[in-house]
């Protein structure tokens, strides 16, 4: 079994596979506090219950945006599972080119989505990452990771709203009820909503008419794919949630 791990600004994401079948997955805050105890009790656990007492993780990869985690998920696999885990980064035998002036700028993730979506999808294509960044990752013709775009993402831009504004205040994350909301609460979440999914029309569009080619799939992901794009918006042609997950475990070629 292979244990794929997806260390973001926000969450973390566990995810157990047997050969290319992801068996279960699960998120837990990215806490700094963390212990390597406490996260090996976590995945234990998870793994009990998806796999059951007689489970046999052979092989663990990370993926990481947060140094200082990475550490602690590296202490947690070699005391827990006694393996030295499978770091991804711009150096790691992804099977295409890094484009970007400067490779090692390019977040793990970014990269791990780039060869999952180049594995289930097919190329030239466009990804669209909803996290606590907004990220738009191109894939050429030739299946080359061309560069993209980064902007903040909507619980960033939504916890930046309630801190400067001294009369809004937080408001869950959802699609409202109407366009033109009559109260407040509904009024910031009519705007984000609405907002983010403008964003994210306007730049594929931009970015389809930027990269010369037919036929470009477009693929979402991230912690909030499923609020903004399921029924959200029709420039999306595929939603998967746990596309780095799976490009973890591709790139690593369980």
């Amino acid at each position: 079994m292979f244990l794929a791990i997806n260390i973001g600004n926000t969450s973390t994401t566990i995810g157990l596979f047997e050969g290319t079948e992801l068996l279960g997955s699960f998120r837990i805050e990215s806490s700094r506090a963390a212990t390597a105890d406490e996260c090996g009790i976590l995945i234990h656990q998870f793994l009990r219950d998806r796999a059951g007492q007689d489970y046999a993780v052979e092989k663990i990869g990370i993926c990481s945006v947060v140094p200082p985690l990475t550490d602690i998920y590296v202490a947690m696999a070699e005391k827990y599972f006694k393996i030295k885990p499978l770091l991804l980064d711009h150096n790691s035998k992804l099977g295409f080119r890094i484009l970007y002036e400067l490779p090692e700028q390019v977040g793990a993730d970014r990269l791990a989505n780039v060869a999952a979506a180049r594995a289930l999808y097919g190329y030239p294509s466009i990804i669209v990452d909803l996290g606590t960044a907004t990220t738009y990752d191109v894939i050429d013709g030739n299946g080359d990771f061309a560069g993209g775009l980064i902007s903040p993402g909507v619980w960033t831009s939504a916890s930046s709203l309630s801190e400067k504004a001294s009369k809004l205040f937080p408001v869950k994350i959802e699609k409202p009820d109407k366009v033109i909301a009559t109260d407040t609460a509904n009024s910031i979440k009519s705007g984000l909503y609405y907002g983010f999914i403008g964003q994210t029309e306007y730049l594929v569009n931009l970015i389809k008419r930027n990269m010369n080619a037919g036929n470009i799939k477009v693929i979402a992901t991230g912690g909030f794919s499923d609020i903004f794009i399921d029924r959200g918006t029709e420039v999306i042609d595929y939603v998967e949630p746990l596309l780095t997950l799976k490009g973890i475990r591709i790139v690593f070629d369980v």
